[in-house]
C-alpha cells in the first residue's frame, strides 16, 4: 500500500505463504523463547504474529522495546507449525518471519496495559482514554457506533428524509435541564445557550415547508451523570415529519429499529409491531414508564382487600384508611423456596429506603391459607379475592408494599426487576420494545404544588380542540410518547402543537403569560402564526441504542471521550481556568466564594 505496510494486520492467510510483506502497528504482546522472540503486532484491523531469531541484528532492539511502541516490520509470510495455529484469528495459521524492523515511535511504561480486558479504575481509564480505546472490546464498541450511525443515515434517506444541521449557538429555553451558557463577546452581558435538543429548530424546519427532516444531533445538558446518561453532551437521531399523526411516527421508528437491531444483533426482537401501553397502565402494572417487558412479573393493586373486616393485618389497614395504596407482585410456584429467599428480598427492599416487602405464599391443607410471617392475618375468603385479582394459584407467593402511590410505584418497580433476576426470569437474548402513550399534559409539582407541563410543552393535547376542558388540566392527555427497549428509554416524542392560540392557553395553565411566551419562544410563536402544518417527531438516543447493541450497562463503554461523574474530562483537563484577558473580552468577572 505504501512504505509503512503492504497489508494490514488482519489480512494475511495461508494464501500469502512465502510473500515478502511489510506490516506496521503496535507491539501488543511479546513472548521471549530464548532463541526466538514472538511479537503480536496489532493495528486497527487485527493481530498478526511475527517472529525473529536471535541471530537477526534487530533481535536486541525488539527484545528491549516496550509494549505499545509502534514499529514497522518487513519479512516473509510462513505457515505456523502444526499445533501452534490460533483459530480465533483470521491470521492464526501464519506468521511473519522478520527480516527488518523500524521503530516508528517508542512507548513509555504504561499506566494501564492494553493487552487483556482487566477492569481498571475509571479515573485511570478516562485519563488515558487513548490507551483504553486500543483495547479490543471498547475498540469494537466504537466501530459498532460508527457503523450504526452510517446505517441509520442510509435507512433514513431510504425512508424519504433529508438531513439538515441546526445551530449550536442558540437561545436558552426551558427544556427541563440546566443549559450550558456561552458568553457573547459582541453582545456584552448576554449569553448563548448550547441546545438541549434542536426542538424549536426542527419544528421551524417543518414550518419552512420541508416534509421530513433528520439529524444525528449533538445535545447539551448540564445534568448529573448516570450509567445511561453522559454529563454534558449526548447524541440523538432527531426526526420531524409534516402532515402526520402519531401512528405515522410509530411506523417510521418501528421500521428503522427492527432493521437496525436485526442488522447488528442476533438477539430476537419479541414484537416487530411494538405494543402500545398507556402511561397510567404502565405505572400500575410495572411501577415505571420504562418497563422491561422481558420480565413477566406484573404489579397488581390490592388496596380494596384491606378494606375487608376479615383481613387483620393492622399495619397496612391503618395506612389504607389514611389513603395509602397496597400493591403486590406475584411469583409463580415459589412456595418451596427457602425462607432466606423471601427474607433477602425484604432486607434488600429496606436497603433501598423502603419499609420492606411483606410476603406470604398460598397453600392448601384443609383450606386455602397463607404460609409465611403474615399469612395468618388473611381469611380464606380474602385470599380467594387476592387469587382472583392477581390470578394467583396455590403454590404462588406474593410480595406487598404499602404507602403513597409514588413510594409504592418506586419500590415495586425496582423489586420487580430484582425478583425476576433472582428467579432467572429475564431472557437476555431478547429485545422487547414498546411504546408508552397517552401521557398527561400536566402534573402537580410535588414541591411547589403548582401545575407544570409533565413532558414536552410544545405537544398537542388529545381530543376535540374546540371542546377542550381547560378547567380540568390534569385530565388532559397529550399526543406524547416514549419508546422503550428492555427497560431503557430510547426517546421521547410528540405530535406538536402548531396552533398559537392553543399554545397560549396551555402555557397559561402552567403559569406563563402571553407576554412571557412571546419573549421566551418568539421565533416559534412568530413562525406558527404564518401557517404551520400539523407535525410531529421523536429523537432516539444514539448512545443508548449502541449501548443496547453492544450489551453494555454503562454509556461510557460506547462513547469515544466521555467525562467522569463530575463532568470533567480527565484527559484534556476540562473544564479549565481561563486567563483574565479572555474574561475581560467577554465582560465577565469571577465571583467564587472559597469554602
Amino acid at each position: 500500500m505504501n512504505k509503512y505496510r503492504t497489508h494490514n494486520c488482519s489480512e494475511l492467510t495461508e494464501n500469502d505463504n512465502n510473500k515478502i510483506v511489510t506490516l506496521s502497528g503496535w507491539v501488543h504482546r511479546k513472548r521471549d523463547h530464548g532463541n526466538l522472540l514472538f511479537i503480536d503486532l496489532r493495528d486497527h484491523f487485527g493481530l498478526t504474529q511475527c517472529v525473529i531469531e536471535n541471530n537477526n541484528k534487530f533481535f536486541k532492539t525488539l527484545e528491549k522495546i516496550k509494549p505499545e511502541s509502534v514499529i514497522s516490520v518487513t519479512g516473509k509470510v510462513i505457515k505456523r507449525e502444526k499445533g501452534t495455529e490460533n483459530s480465533d484469528l483470521i491470521t492464526g495459521r501464519i506468521e511473519v518471519s522478520i527480516d527488518i524492523i523500524k521503530v516508528l515511535a517508542e512507548a513509555k511504561d504504561l499506566p494501564m496495559p492494553v493487552f487483556g480486558e482487566q477492569d481498571y479504575p475509571e479515573d485511570i481509564r478516562l485519563k488515558y482514554r487513548f490507551l483504553d480505546l486500543r483495547r479490543e472490546a471498547i475498540h469494537k464498541n466504537i466501530i459498532l457506533r460508527s457503523k450504526v450511525i452510517s446505517f441509520i443515515r442510509s435507512e433514513m434517506m431510504k425512508l424519504g428524509f433529508l438531513e439538515f444541521q441546526t445551530p449550536i449557538l442558540t437561545s436558552s429555553s426551558p427544556e427541563g435541564a440546566r443549559d450550558f451558557l456561552v458568553p457573547s463577546r459582541l453582545n456584552p452581558g448576554k449569553f448563548y445557550a448550547l441546545p438541549q435538543a434542536p426542538q424549536q429548530f426542527k419544528q421551524l424546519i417543518m414550518v419552512s415547508g420541508f416534509d421530513k427532516y433528520f439529524q444525528i444531533a449533538p445535545c447539551f445538558r448540564d445534568e448529573d451523570a448516570r450509567a445511561d446518561r453522559s454529563p454534558g453532551e449526548f447524541y440523538q437521531l432527531d426526526i420531524e415529519m409534516s402532515f402526520v399523526e402519531q401512528e405515522d411516527v410509530f411506523k417510521v421508528i418501528e421500521t428503522l429499529m427492527v432493521s437496525l437491531f436485526k442488522k447488528f444483533s442476533t438477539k430476537k426482537i419479541t414484537n416487530t409491531k411494538f405494543p402500545k401501553i398507556p402511561y397510567v397502565e404502565a405505572m400500575l402494572k410495572y411501577g415505571t414508564d420504562k418497563p422491561d417487558l422481558r420480565n413477566p412479573l406484573i404489579i397488581n393493586d390490592i388496596t380494596q382487600v384491606f378494606l375487608r373486616d376479615d383481613v387483620k393485618f393492622d399495619i397496612f389497614k391503618k395506612l389504607v384508611s389514611k389513603g395509602s395504596k397496597v400493591r403486590c407482585i406475584v411469583t409463580r410456584n415459589t412456595i418451596d423456596k427457602p425462607r432466606s429467599f423471601f427474607d433477602n428480598i425484604d432486607r434488600w427492599a429496606k436497603e433501598q429506603g423502603a419499609s420492606g416487602l411483606a410476603y406470604f405464599s398460598l397453600e392448601k391443607t384443609v383450606k386455602i391459607s397463607g404460609k409465611g410471617p403474615i399469612g395468618k392475618f388473611f381469611s380464606e375468603d380474602s385470599l380467594k379475592e387476592l387469587m382472583k385479582i392477581c390470578k394467583m394459584e396455590l403454590g404462588d407467593s406474593l410480595f406487598m408494599a404499602c404507602g403513597n402511590e409514588n413510594e409504592v410505584e418506586k419500590i415495586l418497580s425496582i423489586s420487580r426487576d430484582k425478583i425476576a433476576r433472582e428467579l432467572n426470569l429475564i431472557d437476555e437474548n431478547q429485545y422487547s420494545f414498546c411504546w408508552i402513550i397517552d401521557y398527561p399534559m400536566f402534573e402537580i409539582d410535588e414541591q411547589t404544588k403548582k401545575i407544570n407541563f409533565s413532558h414536552n410543552p410544545f405537544s398537542m393535547p388529545q381530543g376535540d380542540i374546540e371542546k377542550l376542558n381547560l378547567n380540568e388540566p390534569l385530565k388532559i392527555k397529550a399526543y406524547q410518547y416514549d419508546i422503550v427497549c428492555n427497560g431503557v428509554e430510547l426517546s421521547s416524542g410528540a405530535i406538536r402543537n402548531h396552533i398559537p392560540e392553543l399554545m397560549y392557553k396551555l402555557f397559561s395553565i402552567a403559569g406563563y403569560g402571553k407576554k412571557e411566551v412571546n419573549e421566551k419562544f418568539s421565533g416559534m410563536i412568530n413562525a406558527l402564526s404564518y401557517g404551520a402544518p400539523p407535525h410531529g417527531g421523536i429523537a432516539p438516543g444514539i448512545d443508548r441504542i449502541v449501548m443496547l447493541l453492544a450489551n453494555k450497562k454503562n454509556i461510557r463503554e460506547v462513547t469515544l471521550f466521555p467525562m467522569n461523574q463530575n463532568a470533567q474530562d480527565l484527559m484534556m483537563m476540562a473544564p479549565s481556568d481561563v486567563d483574565d484577558k479572555q474574561l475581560k473580552e467577554l465582560s465577565i468577572k469571577k465571583d467564587i466564594k472559597k469554602n
